[in-house]
């Protein structure tokens, strides 16, 4: 497998707006400040920024809008349509962007008000709108939002592997955790089991209410450029290592002849990433797993190898997904608590993470108290290498790993 590109390309610059319910802007608006935050955050100026990638669900503003407002004038942009495994794989297309000499620095963006405009959860404007493509084949069978798209693949695994909701209970309440100590969290409420449990049922029996992640507005940003010219920017580069960009499972979401029903792409864009980044689970210190929902944090972390398949229930219970854990997981709070950015803010995360900045409750700024108490810390000890598990549907996935 090629491995030349791997250390040669860097995330230089992160940016967001608020995470919001009811931002009162423009995804234009909102675009912009994110793309601004992260040039701010890299040292760049407009003219330092010759590439622009964003994605979307019909729900955004085009690259071409915001390019003007920042007085950008871009050598390569394109704007794809797609969800939550999008991030990773722009971020090696970014990457394929600099190598084959079309730009230097990309700008990748998502922008979004996911709560006062077009919710992804099936209700808002999306619901409002008119039926027609593949949506004959499921809304009118009550198949309107992902939860229930993917419901299916879960309640096999259940069955099969003895999962119960309890066992998803302890990814939440993890989550919860982080989001305890992040000021920008939009739940920073600690939920216990529980809370979880006593929450309605959304779709019986994979999710409660609490299973279930955010609907939030907001925009975010990550900057890509090579390591070479990283080395002269403001922050400490975040080196890829390897990305797998929306890699699939045979036959799409239902498909069972070539594995379980309960097997998601993770099992085969694992193999991938980790051979393409020269590094081992046991070299991994934090992850960002996209956590639409708990169950699809479990499939994920049981097909990506962190664990046996059956065994995440055990794997999420034993608290090595925790800060103070071996393997601390969505450290922000994730999708579940945090803010919904269709997988934007766990890469962020993750960049803060190894820079050694997150931003906490720790009492004297720079300095981390490792007190992972509720209102404090919550950066990860020498944290060094960390991965992104980004989820499309059950069929497609993505990955990134990335070093100090």
């Amino acid at each position: 497998m090629e491995t030349s590109l791997r250390g040669k390309y860097a995330i230089v610059g992160i940016g967001e707006t608020e995470y919001s319910r009811g931002s009162g802007r423009s995804t234009r608006a909102m675009g912009a400040e994110a793309i601004r935050r992260a040039m701010d955050d890299a040292g760049l100026s407009s003219q330092e920024v010759d590439g622009m990638l964003s994605y979307h669900g019909g729900d955004s503003t085009p690259s071409t809008s915001i390019m003007y407002d920042l007085g950008l004038r871009p050598n390569f942009y394109m704007d794809c349509s797609g969800g939550g495994s999008s991030t990773e794989a722009l971020v090696g297309l970014a990457m394929g962007a600099i190598e084959a000499g079309m730009c230097d620095t990309v700008a990748i963006f998502r922008s979004m008000n996911g709560y006062s405009s077009i919710r992804i959860g099936g209700t808002g404007a999306r619901a409002a709108s008119g039926i027609s493509g593949l949506d004959l084949m499921k809304r009118p069978y009550g198949l309107i939002s992902a939860v229930q798209n993917f419901a299916f693949n879960f309640t096999k695994h259940m069955s099969e592997y003895g999962v119960k909701s309890e066992d998803l209970a302890h990814i939440k309440v993890a989550h919860s955790n982080h989001a305890s100590n992040n000021p920008k969290a939009l739940m920073k409420q600690r939920v216990t089991v529980d809370d979880v449990m006593d929450s309605r049922w959304i779709i019986r029996p994979v999710a409660h209410l609490l299973d279930c992640c955010l609907e939030t507005d907001n925009a975010t940003c990550v900057i890509v450029t090579s390591a070479e010219r990283a080395r002269n920017l403001r922050q400490t580069p975040i080196h890829i290592l390897g990305v797998q960009g929306r890699g699939t499972k045979p036959g799409g979401d239902f498909h069972v002849q070539h594995g379980n029903l309960g097997r998601v792409a993770g099992h085969y864009v694992g193999p991938r990433i980790f051979e393409l980044a020269g590094v081992t689970h046991d070299d991994i210190d934090v992850t960002g797993c996209y956590d639409a929902f708990t169950y699809t944090v479990l499939l994920q972390l049981e097909d990506y190898g962190w664990c046996k398949k059956g065994e995440g229930k055990d794997y999420v219970r034993s608290g090595v997904i925790n800060l103070g854990g071996k393997r601390p997981n969505n450290t922000s709070g994730g999708h579940l608590c945090e803010a919904y950015t269709h997988g934007m803010n766990m890469v962020i995360e993750n960049v803060r993470q190894l820079r050694g900045t997150v931003d906490d409750y720790c009492p004297n700024t720079g300095e981390h108290t490792y007190d992972y108490s509720e209102g404090g810390c919550r950066q990860v000890k020498d944290a060094e290498i960390s991965m992104n598990m980004g989820w499309g549907t059950p069929a497609v996935g993505s990955a990134l790993i990335m070093r100090r």
